[in-house]
């Protein structure tokens, strides 16, 4: 036995041994990892209390769900569209205590008594809000699906400029900003239109601001 030859080993037999040696390795973390996940995906929820649409709505969400699959999936109101989301395309766009925001980026948790407003409080078909009415009139839209988050960033535009809340294009930091193409542009440039109506857009809201002026 002891003056046995050994065989030279070849490459197949030494790659074949390293990968098996390599996994032996790697696979007990792998498994605390995979253990690790499981624990980490278990629900916790958490009861808040939002008022969406002027009306007080008690929730008992997981604690991951974003304010728009709470709205979307809780409370059924569909009107709030998921696009991207990553908050790019501004299509779940609400107003949450009067200012506008992605509520894709944003947990249901987050808003414990917040006064939430939707594309369904802003109008109904029975009852426009006039920013809807302008863009029925002016053909603000074309497939549709980006129409609620456009329309409840437009209310919220002309709240921020009544309110003197300057943008990155208006002209001084001390005085109200205007109320141009270019002002509505740069505040309206969240929410994506794939169908390109933008223009379209544009006059919708200027008709609007004008009106209330």
């Amino acid at each position: 036995m002891a003056n046995r030859e050994l065989k030279p080993m070849t490459r197949r037999t030494f790659l074949i041994v390293g990968t098996v040696t390599a996994t032996a390795l790697a696979l007990p973390p792998f498994i605390c990892a995979r253990a690790s996940a499981v624990n980490a995906a278990r629900p916790v929820h958490s009861k808040v209390s939002i008022t969406v649409n002027g009306e007080a709505r008690a929730l008992d969400v997981d604690t991951r769900t974003t304010l728009l699959d709470a709205l979307r999936e809780n409370l059924q109101l569909t009107g709030t569209k998921k696009g991207c989301d990553h908050g790019q395309c501004g299509a779940c766009t609400v107003i949450a205590d009067g200012r506008r925001i992605n509520s894709c980026l944003t947990l249901a948790v987050m808003h414990e008594g917040s006064q939430i407003t939707t594309i369904e409080g802003l109008g109904m078909p029975e009852k426009l809000h006039p920013m809807q009415a302008a863009f029925i009139k002016h053909d603000g839209y074309q497939c549709g699906y980006c129409t609620p988050g456009q329309i409840c960033s437009a209310v919220a535009v002309l709240g921020e400029i009544r309110d003197g809340i300057p943008s990155h294009v208006s002209p001084s930091l001390t005085e109200p900003p205007q109320l141009i193409a270019s002002e509505l542009q740069e505040r309206m440039s969240g929410n994506i239109c794939r169908c390109g109506a933008y223009s379209n857009i544009i006059q919708a809201i200027t008709e609007v601001a004008e009106a209330s002026v």
